[in-house]
């Protein structure tokens, strides 16, 4: 309970540490969110996308 208290106490009493702590959560929240979904994408397409598949299509140097 006095971790809530303190949280409460240091974040949310004032409106405009609140609106601070919301906008840099949610900044925190979208970078994470879009991580995870451009991992979980590339795992399901492994093998399809261009970046994995560019040494098939590559020229090679002959020497």
């Amino acid at each position: 309970m006095a971790l809530a208290k303190s949280v409460y106490n240091l974040l949310f009493r004032r409106t405009s540490t609140f609106a601070v702590t919301i906008m840099v959560g949610a900044m925190f929240f979208e970078r994470i969110f879009d991580q995870a979904g451009d991992a979980v994408f590339e795992q399901m397409n492994r093998g399809k996308l261009w970046k994995h598949i560019k040494h098939n299509y590559e020229n090679k140097e002959e020497e």
